[in-house]
């Protein structure tokens, strides 16, 4: 039988707290991992709604009888700085008879380094004339 030492489960202490940082020390880059995939998802679904946003302004504009300026630029204007800059969006109109229809394109920003293509995000929107 064992004779309980105090000094003894003192050392075993410190030595499992050392065990244990260690072990924190190695999840921390999952954790990072994790964390800047979730925020790159965010940053994609805005993107798409900024397309979406893109497209219906410069839909709408081209589909008035007197148009009040041109449909790319009052698409940009009403997207976001960062993503509706001539780098990082492409507009592109298909029209019929009695509707119109502006495509958006907004490049996708990356905020995971190492990785810097996450592709476009494109939505469309069709407005009737007149």
């Amino acid at each position: 039988m064992r004779a309980h030492t105090p000094g003894r489960r003192a050392a075993e202490t410190r030595r499992d707290r050392g065990q244990v940082a260690i072990e924190y020390m190695g999840f921390i880059p999952l954790m990072l991992l994790v964390g800047l995939l979730t925020i790159q998802l965010g940053v994609a679904a805005y993107a798409v709604n900024q397309a979406s946003t893109g497209a219906r302004a410069a839909a709408r504009t081209a589909s008035q009888d007197v148009r009040q300026g041109d449909p790319v630029t009052a698409g940009r204007e009403a997207m976001s700085d960062w993503l509706g800059s001539y780098k990082n969006s492409r507009f592109s109109s298909h029209g019929g008879i009695g509707e119109v229809t502006y495509t958006t394109r907004v490049r996708i920003p990356s905020v995971v380094p190492g990785i810097d293509d996450w592709g476009w995000a494109r939505r469309s929107s069709t407005m009737p004339r007149g």
